[in-house]
């Protein structure tokens, strides 16, 4: 047993299991002694993004505590965020312009860290965004996230979910900063109208900004996440 697996079997007691699968599983986890809980998520891939996150602190994005990788396998340990997804709150109701646009400003921020560490998201969906508690957006899941190289030609494998994931993530060119604003325009559309943009696309002021997003040529998209925040 691993000294990760025995902190957790010494220190923690089972809350509840979020995902649970042969490649993936994501379980709530609570401290015997002081009642905190945390998030425990292992995957099968490279736990390099998770990582380097680890010394990261960011309002926009979770606490990782710890991580480790073996035999191909990646355990991560992580804060965990009490709130809800901007999934459940479309499971109710859309947002207005003004609401959608603050939870985007936020994901913003949390990209413009994740860039600046050369980290692409690849997964930017309504399930993968969280208001916690206190009203503060967080970006979670980089299961599928990648360290971009500047000296490949495009990705080694196709990770994402369709319908949000841009056209370079099938293998045409290798993704970067401009592939998550695709997929924040994706959702910034869903947001305002619970449908892709390709079903209906959002009649306002922000369409423009949605428009640019979801450009199929990526260098007709905003060049980075600082460039849409200030759009907003």
């Amino acid at each position: 047993m691993s000294e990760f697996e025995n902190i957790i079997a010494e220190q923690f007691s089972f809350v509840k299991a979020l995902r649970n699968g042969e490649n993936k599983s994501v379980v709530v986890l609570r401290h015997k002694t002081l009642g905190t809980q945390i998030v425990v998520r292992e995957f099968s891939g490279d736990g390099s993004v998770y990582g380097l996150l680890k010394n990261v602190s960011h309002p926009n994005l979770p606490v990782i505590y710890s991580v480790e990788q073996n035999e191909g396998r990646c355990k991560v340990m992580e804060e965990y965020i009490d709130g809800i997804t901007v999934a459940d709150v479309l499971g109710s109701g859309l947002y207005t312009p003004q609401g959608a646009a603050e939870v985007v400003k936020a994901i913003c921020a949390a990209l413009d860290m994740l860039h600046s560490l050369d980290i692409i998201h690849r997964d930017i969906k309504p399930e993968n965004v969280m208001v916690d508690s206190s009203g503060t957006v967080k970006l979670i899941d980089f299961d599928a996230a990648r360290v971009f190289k500047s000296y490949q030609s495009k990705d080694t494998s196709f990770i994402g979910t369709a319908g949000f994931a841009a056209p370079e993530q099938y293998g045409i060119n290798q993704t970067d900063p401009r592939s998550d604003i695709f997929a924040l325009g994706i959702l910034l559309n869903v947001m305002l109208t619970g449908e892709h943009p390709s079903k209906q696309l959002y009649s306002g002021r922000l369409t423009k900004v949605i428009e640019k997003c979801i450009n199929l040529d990526p260098n007709k998209r905003f060049a980075s996440a600082k460039e849409l925040s200030l759009s907003l």
